[in-house]
């Protein structure tokens, strides 16, 4: 005798995954339908357009730049390379120099929570210690303290000990921000690694440094590409941090200082300031693209059981 199982109002349960069911199949309908994919072609081209435009009044001249909009380049089209030369290369202060300073921030500013995250992930993950689960949930709740409240504690740190204005103040400001989701992301995706997989390697006289170094790293490729992708485009587009730890000296500043100055005090450079964006754009853009692969599976690792 088979008994279906109800719901306290007193509905089979069989009924309500049916119907369940079918509003999904419904809903899955109107968004694959012709009107939702006008509608998201609508967005993309309303969320394009600005940046359009400014791509496009990076190679005007001068004069038309503040004359007149962009939009006439259609009617009178002329192009030059000439604010792209001047913002780079020209002036007292080329761009080209923050650019280098951008670079090398970035690359420790991405190393070094991806390697101290990677440890402590696998920590958390595969090792029994005392408090292991308290201590992840209380770095896991570290995500939702504002990034502005640590500034004036980490400046005050800084200057105590003579290390305000230069790489490592913005290195040991953005590893410390990061830490928290990156050793969040990559927990779980250790956890997604059979256990049966870490247990046979045990059997066979591995210890936790092989383990970690010939099984974890290997399959935890995606997940660090992942939070490397994500690190990488927040610290090149960083202007808050970069402001308080290095916007005092031109020798440590990033890009996004000066490219914010560029506007000059009443919006004078504004075809310096399009050409100085793009510049800025181009390098996170080829990291995105080469590596987007890896960058929603890597997100999602751990969030989905089954």
């Amino acid at each position: 005798m088979t008994v279906l199982e109800s719901t306290p109002a007193g509905q089979p349960a069989t009924t309500l995954t049916a119907v369940a069911t079918t509003k999904s199949s419904e809903a899955k309908k109107r968004l694959g339908s012709p009107w939702a994919s006008l509608l998201a072609i609508v967005i993309a081209v309303l969320w394009t357009l600005p940046t359009f435009g400014l791509f496009v009044s990076s190679f005007r001249p001068e004069r038309s730049v503040k004359r007149t909009g962009w939009w006439t380049l259609f009617t009178d089209p002329q192009f030059t390379l000439e604010n792209y030369n001047e913002v780079l290369f020209e002036g007292q202060q080329p761009l080209i120099n923050y650019l280098i300073n951008s670079i090398i921030i970035v690359l420790p500013a991405v190393i070094i929570p991806i390697v101290l995250a990677t440890i402590a992930a696998y920590a958390f993950a595969w090792m029994k210690f005392p408090m292991r689960d308290t201590l992840f949930v209380a770095i896991f709740a570290l995500q939702v303290v504002p990034l502005q409240v640590a500034l004036l504690p980490l400046l005050e740190i800084f200057v105590g000990t003579g290390l305000n204005n230069t790489f490592w103040t913005v290195w040991i400001a953005h590893s410390t921000f990061a830490l928290p989701l990156a050793i969040y992301l990559l927990h779980n995706s250790m956890r997604e690694i059979p256990a049966e997989l870490v247990e046979a390697a045990r059997v066979d006289g591995a210890g936790h440094v092989r383990i970690f170094t010939k099984i974890m790293l290997p399959l935890m490729k995606p997940a660090i590409a992942a939070f490397g992708v994500f690190q990488f485009l927040w610290v090149w587009n960083d202007l808050l941090v970069a402001l308080v730890f290095a916007g005092g000296t031109a020798d440590v500043a990033p890009l996004t200082v000066r490219v914010a100055e560029l506007s000059g005090t009443r919006g004078s450079d504004w075809h310096l300031l399009s050409a100085g964006a793009f510049i800025s754009i181009i390098i996170p853009l080829i990291v995105f693209l080469s590596l987007q692969r890896f960058f929603v599976r890597g997100l999602l690792a751990g969030s989905v059981k089954g």
